[in-house]
């Protein structure tokens, strides 16, 4: 894949910046008025999946569910494959589940099959620590990685970008309602590490160009960072597009317990091939013009 390389990256630093602080306020905003839609994994409750051998209609299931007085629930129905997902807000008891499943039979299908995951509160509490500090291990070896191969402001630089992507996915699954649960959590692990890969290609870019250029004023910093993003711009799209490409189809074809981890993937690739180039690159490009001039030959030159 070959570019017109006339677009200049490291003067744009500033406007890309202030566009992604934008979205980011826009998403703290927007997150704090609608809050997230936590799945049972997080929040407590009982999903029920139902195999069935006939065709269900969606009017004549909710009125069978709601003759069963479990309290609030939301329904989902694949007629593709004639799959049924129930998620309710409270965990039921061995007596609701087996009065369910006993009336399911008698007047729905008997021959359906049933999945049922129940979980408690505390069990719900306990996997949000989870998620959370998995999470957070996760960024500490980021950081700790990028400080040891390249130097501090890599490593910051890439955090920022970083945040910035699960937070824009968990912006999106706010505003649209979308349900927060452990697959979320997973693609969000699954972005950062995809995003983290095209951060460091480029990042290594840019320390290999600074061992052999000659700078004498800020501008140089500015072209050794364009020159880095050209140079490995190809293969952070054509990266992204394949793995994309996976993410779309299992949107697509995949059953109704994957679309919302692929639809994850896909708005977290998206964010993450952006804020490699836009994000990451120019945050460092900030900190590195910050630092004196005359000092940035040896300190390039140590960094072998």
């Amino acid at each position: 894949m070959h570019f017109n390389r006339n677009f200049d990256f490291a003067r744009s630093a500033k406007k890309f910046l202030i566009i992604s602080a934008i979205i980011t306020l826009l998403g703290i905003v927007a997150t704090s008025v609608f809050g997230l839609n936590y799945g049972i994994d997080f929040s407590a409750g009982t999903s029920m999946d139902i195999k069935s051998t006939k065709t269900i209609e969606e009017s004549k299931m909710d009125a069978f569910v709601d003759s069963q007085k479990i309290g609030e629930y939301t329904l989902t129905i694949a007629t593709s494959d004639n799959r049924v997902s129930i998620r309710f807000k409270d965990a039921l008891t061995q007596d609701q589940e087996k009065k369910f499943k006993t009336d399911y039979f008698a007047q729905l299908d008997p021959d359906a099959s049933f999945e049922v995951n129940v979980v408690d509160p505390e069990i719900a509490k306990e996997q949000q620590r989870s998620a959370l500090f998995g999470m957070s291990i996760a960024c500490i070896g980021i950081v700790l990685y990028i400080s040891i191969r390249f130097e501090w402001r890599f490593a910051l630089a890439a955090v920022i970008s970083l945040i910035y992507d699960a937070f824009f996915v968990i912006a999106v699954f706010s505003i649209f309602r979308l349900e927060v649960n452990l697959p979320f959590i997973l693609a969000v692990l699954t972005i950062i590490g995809y995003s983290i890969n095209d951060t460091v290609v480029i990042f290594d870019r840019i320390r290999e160009n600074l061992r052999f250029a000659k700078l004498k004023n800020p501008s140089d910093i500015d072209d050794v960072v364009n020159k880095s993003i050209w140079q490995t711009l190809s293969r952070s799209i054509n990266t992204v597009i394949t793995v994309l490409i996976a993410a779309i189809c299992l949107f697509i074809f995949g059953s109704v317990s994957i679309k919302l981890f692929s639809l994850a993937m896909i708005v977290g690739l998206a964010s993450g091939a952006y804020s490699s180039i836009f994000i990451a690159s120019q945050v460092w490009l900030y900190l590195k013009k910050k630092q004196p001039l005359k000092k940035i030959p040896a300190k390039a030159a140590s960094n072998p």
